[in-house]
């Protein structure tokens, strides 16, 4: 049972920074932030959680399944992520590629403590255990300096001296076999990943998160740390969402760079609104997961709420579709996630060739890029993001990696593919650069 009050936040934006700083000291945190964008469906502009009460770390193998016991059991707020790589538990397919970071498949905890911010109005939620110590938590979180985080910024001023696993000479050899695949019809589409690394990498882990997000300000921003493995993200994309009966998956397929002249960017944005490339990318993708949706829906039920529509983040425009579905409330959530994973917009189509071509070409182990960070609420809905544009830190091994990856179709040209990528992997070079 929890305990449950309610506080009014007169500067939001502050208090975040100041819940971030306060959390530091937890050796389990999930930090979600909608950076204030305005979204179709969303419960709250931000949430903390920490400290585990119970947790669950696994490998792929029957993750699902323990998944779904660990989530039945609880009914509580469960907070965490799973890799790209579970698609070996559902599937005959395997990850066999290098691995720097070493992360478990899949990891969720029940927090003691839990913070859900929505406008001004604060609602703090902590486990009967500990509700002791609600008032004398809250009133340190308001007494801290938000920028208490970086005492330990000395960190960052040695650039990180960050690598490209697959050079680009590889890469357009590796893209072209892929549209070699495309051509036979082995598949229609699929989407080709590549890391850049870093090693023997000291990094503060929350100063990097808040630059990245600072330059970026996406609706599905996060901050995870469990223990020794962090996940700092700038996620744009939400993977799945259950509100009661309907579900919500929003796949991102297009991608066009923003500019500072205002008709250079609204040029930029009718281009990739009209590109016939990127249409058909995103609507090969929305075929996908109307397909995905329908394992668990109520007949008749998945339409296209919204197709090829165009969002403005920060760094880049995106084109984004929204397709929804009716489940009966019998259906498990870990059932709706399972059938629907990973992201159709992170493999391609069809699904299970896409995934092991991809496994054939690309040289890392997906692990949490590309997987999904998220939450799930006592009465069983969740909501879930699609890990891009996402640093990931392993600080015991002092490895750092970062994937970016775009949608091959017929219609691609390689050299284009590349300059995609390199766009995509701008925001997160520029933050580990130390540049100003």
């Amino acid at each position: 049972m929890r305990t449950s009050i309610f506080k009014h936040i007169t500067d939001p934006i502050r208090f975040k920074n100041q819940l971030l700083a306060w959390s530091q000291p937890f050796r389990e945190i999930v930090f979600l932030d909608s950076n204030q964008y305005p979204q179709h469906y969303g419960s709250y502009d931000a949430v903390l959680a920490v400290d585990a009460l119970t947790s669950i770390k696994t490998d792929y193998q029957n993750a699902f399944e323990d998944l779904k016991q660990y989530q039945s059991q609880s009914r509580d707020w469960l907070f965490g992520y799973l890799s790209y790589d579970l698609k070996n538990d559902t599937e005959d397919l395997k990850s066999e590629n290098s691995d720097g970071l070493h992360f478990p498949d899949l990891f969720f905890f029940q927090p003691k403590k839990l913070f859900l911010l929505k406008g001004n109005q604060l609602e703090i939620c902590y486990l009967n255990m500990c509700d002791d110590e609600l008032e004398d938590d809250f009133t340190a979180i308001i007494q801290s300096d938000p920028g208490s985080y970086q005492k330990n910024k000395e960190k960052n001023e040695v650039p990180i001296s960050i690598q490209q696993r697959i050079s680009k000479e590889k890469y357009l050899k590796k893209v072209t076999e892929m549209l070699a695949h495309i051509h036979r019809g082995d598949i229609y589409e699929a989407n080709f990943c590549m890391e850049f690394f870093a090693e023997n990498a000291e990094i503060n882990a929350l100063d990097i998160y808040q630059k990245l997000n600072a330059i970026s300000e996406t609706p599905f921003a996060v901050y995870l740390k469990n223990n020794t493995n962090y996940l700092l993200s700038a996620s744009p994309e939400r993977y799945l969402r259950k509100e009661g009966t309907k579900i919500i998956t929003q796949p991102i397929k297009g991608t066009a760079k923003r500019f500072s002249d205002n008709h250079l960017d609204e040029k930029a944005k009718e281009a990739l609104l009209e590109n016939p490339k990127e249409r058909s990318e995103n609507i090969m993708i929305v075929d996908l997961v109307r397909n995905d949706l329908s394992h668990t829906a109520e007949k008749g039920s998945v339409q296209v709420e919204e197709l090829c529509s165009i969002y403005t983040f920060k760094q880049v425009h995106q084109m984004v579709s929204t397709v929804i579905s009716e489940v009966s409330h019998t259906i498990s959530p870990i059932e709706i996630i399972q059938t629907t994973f990973p992201m159709g917009s992170m493999t391609g189509a069809p699904k299970i060739s896409a995934m092991k071509i991809i496994e054939e070409l690309e040289e890392t182990k997906r692990g949490l890029y590309s997987g999904a960070v998220g939450y799930f609420t006592p009465a069983g809905d969740f909501d879930f993001n699609v890990v891009i544009r996402s640093i990931l830190y392993n600080s015991e091994e002092e490895y750092l990696s970062f994937s970016v990856g775009s949608a091959i179709t017929s219609g691609s040209i390689p050299e284009n593919e590349y300059e995609e990528c390199l766009l995509k992997a701008k925001a997160m070079r520029e933050v580990l650069s130390c540049k100003k």
